[in-house]
């Protein structure tokens, strides 16, 4: 039996451009890609090269200071490019994809056991998928994290829906928790939303359901994990993406690696927002080809809050499960902030706006203002629901002070649980920016 939590600070910011509940499958690209930047902390090292065919499956490259820990393709066919930068940096293997997929078979006979488990996800890749706090890199595969958590809903801006993608997915779900089960010893750690309608976890052996209830970032596992099972020093958490546990899942028991996922297209940018069924790698033209209204829009794969600013010419990364399109805030505003404001969005009551509590607003990139002095205004406080001192931890980030870090709960905290922190900023900060440096400082220092 887990825990009923009570998220009372966030902030749900509803924009315009919702994907309606329709699905369809797109066909795979010509071309798929693997990035190597799309994982923290590593360094790639080939297993192919140029003209080489592959399998759906089949490693491409692996991590030269952790050589167990390799990345497959998620479509089979010929190696045709790799694109190096700066010094030999290697940003790309393009793969030109078969008419019809072909994929490795594993043997995934052995999956009672943790280190049967493990070493299926190593030889398979699917250990990439799992994530550790701190640090939010890949873990080590001797590492013992004190609990694995996976959080089945996102409340996020124009996030996935998962009572919706998963209700097709009940059977690969259920699967990749046992298997989760069975890795974390016994301490899975499952949040779902109190308005839940999604009936796939059942009598689980080894794992807990904890409810929460609130404005985001209620669905963020940071959030879950810190009123769950806070992390203290020398300590780590594991934690995965709903999509990703069905990935798991129907490896376990395919023998398969699918790269296959949905994902949510929307935004006030997009012609008709909707799910479309997609795979990992493939090209953001084959997904967004007549679907965005007009120029100047901005392409972000993720959310508005921390999702990563893309174009069409790119490939769809390996953790992302939803694209957002919004207008690029670069036209002048007329008379700007001394008009009513009842379409601006306002956390403080400053436009007439906050009497309608269910609008939704079109919101685009502008920052109204530019960076400013760095000051305690209370504001951080408002929106984040975790028992920290927001601003002197980024102080003392900014000032390298490693002991205070520690003592202002840097192991806790990744970007995303700041996200709404930087949205409220009226100094400007790049609030989330600063969370990276100092868990990379902290990662370097430990």
């Amino acid at each position: 039996m887990g825990k009923q939590i009570k998220i009372s600070k966030g902030f749900d910011i509803k924009i315009v451009g919702a994907p309606t509940h329709d699905l369809e499958s797109l066909p795979p690209s010509d071309i798929f890609v693997l990035k190597p930047s799309d994982f923290k902390d590593l360094t790639p090292k080939l297993l192919v090269a140029e003209g080489d065919t592959v399998l759906a499956g089949q490693k491409v490259f692996f991590d030269k200071d952790r050589p167990e820990i390799g990345f497959v393709s998620p479509m089979s066919g010929e190696v045709v490019e790799i694109v190096r930068v700066e010094k030999r940096r290697i940003s790309e293997i393009k793969i030109l994809a078969d008419k019809k997929i072909e994929f490795k078979q594993f043997d995934v006979s052995n999956q009672n056991t943790k280190e049967g488990i493990k070493e299926i996800l190593l030889e398979s890749g699917c250990w990439s998928y799992i994530r550790q706090r701190p640090f939010d890199v890949i873990p080590d595969i001797t590492a013992t994290p004190k609990a694995i958590f996976v959080s089945l809903f996102d409340t996020a801006p124009l996030a996935l829906d998962y009572d919706f993608v998963l209700k097709n997915k009940k059977v690969e779900i259920k699967k990749g928790l046992e298997v989760l089960a069975t890795l974390s010893g016994g301490n899975l750690q499952i949040g779902v939303p109190n308005s839940s309608t999604l009936d796939t976890i059942g009598n689980l052996s080894g794992a807990s359901v904890n409810e929460f209830k609130g404005p985001h970032p209620s669905g963020n596992v940071g959030i879950h994990i810190h009123h769950i099972s806070p992390i203290l020093p020398g300590q780590s958490v594991w934690y995965l993406n709903p999509q990703d546990v069905c990935i798991i899942g129907n490896l376990f028991l395919t023998g398969k690696y699918d790269a296959t996922r949905i994902i949510a297209l929307g935004g006030s940018g997009v012609v008709d927002p909707q799910y479309y069924e997609v795979l990992t790698g493939q090209t953001l033209r084959s997904i967004l080809e007549k679907k965005i209204k007009e120029d100047n829009q901005r392409i972000i794969q993720g959310n508005v809050l921390t999702g990563v600013k893309s174009s069409e010419s790119d490939y769809l990364s390996f953790y992302t499960n939803q694209i957002t399109v919004i207008s690029e805030g670069n036209q002048p505003e007329f008379l700007g902030w001394i008009l009513p404001g009842f379409n601006k969005l306002s956390l403080s009551r400053s436009y007439f706006s906050w009497l309608n509590k269910s609008k939704t607003y079109d919101l685009d990139t502008n920052t109204h203002g530019e960076e400013r002095a760095f000051v305690v205004s209370g504001q951080y406080e408002k929106v984040l629901p975790m028992n920290i001192m927001p601003v002197i931890l980024l102080k003392a980030i900014l000032a390298q002070d490693i002991e205070r870090m520690e003592q202002l709960g840097i192991y806790e905290v990744s970007e995303e649980d700041f996200a709404l922190c930087e949205f409220v900023c009226t100094s400007k900060i790049e609030v989330q920016q600063i969370i990276r440096q100092g868990l990379e400082l902290m990662q370097k220092e430990a």
